[in-house]
C-alpha cells in the first residue's frame, strides 16, 4: 500500500477524508482505494464537523424522524440529529425529536430490527446515514429491509459516494468521485487489478481493513 492521501472538503476544509491507494477486497467489490474515515467517525471534533456539513445539505429539504446509522456512523448521527433539530428540521414524531439507531445484521448480511426498535421505524421518515456508498448494494439491501418494517426513506447521506442517486433517492455526500478521479470499484469476478496480477493488500469493510 502507498502513502495515505489527505483530501479536504471543498466547502468544509476542516473535514478531511483519508484515502489509501492499494488493492482492497470489500464485501461487495474490489476497490483501488481504502477510504479511512476512522477519525471522522470517532474523533469528537471531526465527527461534529462532518455532521454540520451534512446537516447543511439537507436541513431545508428533508423530513427526518429517525437516522439509521450504517458503518459505525453513530457519533456523526447524534451530532447530525442535534444540528437538524437546531435548524428546525420538520419531524412527524409525536415526541418532536429524532431517533438515532443502528440496525442489526444476521449472518447472511440481512438487516433486521428487534420488536423494541420497530416503533422507531414504522411510519417514520428515515434518513440513511453511511460512511461510503460505492456499489450501492448496502443502500439497496438496507432500504428494502427498512421499507419492510414500514419506513419511508426520506434521504441518504454519506461521507463519500460514487453515485449521485440510487433508487430515485438523491445521495448527499461530502466527497464524491470528483475528489478522487481515479477511484475505481470492480466486480469481484471482473477485477482489473486481479487480472493485472496486482496482489490484494487487505480485506476491508465499514470497520477498517486487515492486511493480508
Amino acid at each position: 500500500m502507498q502513502e495515505t492521501i489527505h483530501i479536504k472538503s471543498k466547502r468544509h476544509p476542516n473535514v478531511v477524508l483519508k484515502a489509501i491507494p492499494g488493492h482492497f477486497v470489500t464485501p461487495n467489490s474490489h476497490v483501488n482505494y481504502f477510504l479511512d474515515m476512522t477519525t471522522l467517525k470517532s474523533r469528537l471534533s471531526e465527527a461534529s464537523a462532518a455532521a454540520k456539513a451534512l446537516s447543511e445539505q439537507i436541513s431545508a429539504t428533508t423530513i427526518v424522524d429517525t437516522i439509521v446509522c450504517i458503518d459505525g456512523c453513530e457519533i456523526i448521527g447524534a451530532f447530525l440529529a442535534e444540528d437538524l433539530t437546531k435548524a428546525g428540521i420538520y419531524s412527524m414524531n409525536s415526541h418532536n425529536t429524532i431517533y438515532i439507531i443502528t440496525p442489526e445484521y444476521v449472518n447472511s448480511g440481512q438487516l433486521v430490527l428487534r420488536e423494541n426498535m420497530v416503533p422507531m421505524i414504522k411510519g417514520k421518515n428515515v434518513l440513511l446515514l453511511m460512511a461510503s456508498a460505492t456499489t450501492g448494494q448496502t443502500i439497496i439491501k438496507a432500504s428494502r429491509a427498512l421499507k419492510y418494517y414500514g419506513a419511508k426513506i426520506s434521504g441518504i447521506s454519506a461521507i463519500f459516494s460514487a453515485a449521485n442517486k440510487l433508487m430515485d433517492i438523491p445521495i448527499n455526500s461530502l466527497f464524491n468521485i470528483g475528489d478522487i478521479p481515479d477511484y475505481k470499484s470492480y466486480d469481484p469476478e471482473g477485477c482489473s487489478l486481479c487480472r493485472d496480477g496486482k496482489e490484494i493488500d487487505a480485506f476491508a469493510n465499514g470497520f477498517g481493513y486487515s492486511k493480508i
